[in-house]
């Protein structure tokens, strides 16, 4: 197994930092650790005592305790350090020229999960607009992206249906790290912040998660291991349904179902147990929260068989339609609000695009659908790869 260096251990280690006199805030979570399970603010201030003064914490708040979309945190004091924890997902979303007047310079340091929809590298895109405003400095503290650095998949974000959970139009696994996502929002759409990237120390393209020998914290309270991370492309599609997503249960995203579904009529309507890297295991399971909490779920488990051949996007906009072609009368689209958005279906801001959503449901094959995103996808992946930092 590979050793990797995060962005985090290196900056620790680094003899000439530069930042004598400068006042840092730092942008984490409880994910936000070293090798040997410290956190970040605790490095920080032995290693630049009294410099520390102010800390952010992004959706889920600083404990990472919030389990639910728009569950807000509120500002705090850190136990810790005694200096304030502004909640940047509470009253705002969008950190304020009052914030940034208490620091020079941003450290970031966050565990993306390589998704589109996953809040984090937004609330990093917003740091980027009011640094550049103030003047001040951002640097990220980069780290693995856990589900790879190779592949691409998915449609890219139809900017009308632009939201907290989809600012620019990416696809839906985009394959960079925390860093290099950073460098392109700033660069792409012309943010201008003065941006360093801390890059890791032997990290490439084609690892997952379980090949870095890093320990994995959960950054979110709904994946907890690297595999929920590595479905998550896919299943969160299911937070705009009232299909359970798994939450309220001890393998969320892995999970998936409701009372309404028929185990083999399901594997029927998709040819069998045959989509590539992966074996749906017929599940029952009851929820202790969230959608159907105390009944009853018919669904499945994904058990990852080949991570390489495993399509997380395509696996479950397969599943999704094999649900609403036998379950019309049951199955519905979650309505809003959805992450602060009253307007738009929550599906649509999830898959980023109304008229897929609208093809679903016409039963247009999911082969023949991903064709038409096809020409984007490449698009991107010739654009961002200006921004890869690693082989």
């Amino acid at each position: 197994m590979a050793l990797v260096k995060t962005g985090l251990e290196k900056f620790i280690e680094s003899p000439q930092l530069n930042l004598d006199g400068k006042r840092i805030g730092l942008l984490c979570n409880p994910a936000s650790v070293d090798r040997s399970f410290r956190h970040a603010r605790e490095l920080l201030d032995e290693r630049l005592p009294g410099q520390l003064t102010a800390l952010f914490s992004p959706q889920h708040g600083f404990f990472a305790e919030k389990q639910d979309n728009m569950v807000e945190s509120d500002d705090i004091i850190d136990p810790f350090l005694k200096i304030p924890v502004f909640s940047l997902y509470g009253k705002t979303r969008i950190p304020t020229k009052e914030m940034f007047d208490r620091i020079d310079i941003l450290l970031v340091d966050l565990q993306d999960v390589g998704t589109r929809v996953y809040t984090f590298i937004y609330t990093i895109s917003y740091c980027l607009e009011e640094a550049s405003k103030s003047g001040k400095k951002i640097i990220i503290l980069d780290r693995p992206n856990p589900i790879g650095g190779i592949v691409v998949e998915g449609n890219c974000l139809n900017p009308h249906f632009s939201s907290f959970v989809g600012r620019y139009p990416i696809p839906m696994r985009h394959g960079l790290t925390i860093g290099e996502v950073s460098q392109f929002f700033n660069v792409q759409y012309k943010i201008g912040c003065e941006l360093e990237v801390i890059g890791m120390e032997g990290w490439k393209r084609d690892m997952y998660f379980t090949n870095t020998g890093l320990p994995w914290i959960p950054p979110s309270p709904n994946l907890p291991t690297p595999f929920s991370a590595f479905v998550y492309p896919g299943q969160v599609i299911w937070e705009g349904t009232n299909v359970s997503e798994g939450r309220g249960t001890s393998q969320p995203f892995e999970l998936f179902g409701a009372p309404f579904i028929d185990f083999k009529k399901i594997l029927k309507t998709i040819g069998g147990n045959t989509l590539p890297g992966v074996y749906l295991r017929p599940v029952s399971f009851e929820p202790t929260s969230n959608k159907w909490s105390g009944k009853a779920c018919h669904g499945f488990q994904i058990h990852i068989t080949n991570i390489n051949e495993y399509s997380p996007y395509f696996t479950s906009l397969k599943l999704l339609q094999a649900v609403i072609i036998n379950n019309s009368n049951d199955f519905q689209w979650k309505q809003p609000p959805y992450e602060y958005e009253y307007e738009n279906l929550p599906v649509d801001l999830i898959i980023g695009d109304q008229e897929i959503r609208k093809n679903i449901e016409d039963f247009i094959r999911i082969d023949e659908i991903a064709d038409l995103w096809k020409d984007d996808l490449d698009n991107f992946a010739e654009i961002s790869r200006r921004f890869h930092l690693y082989s």
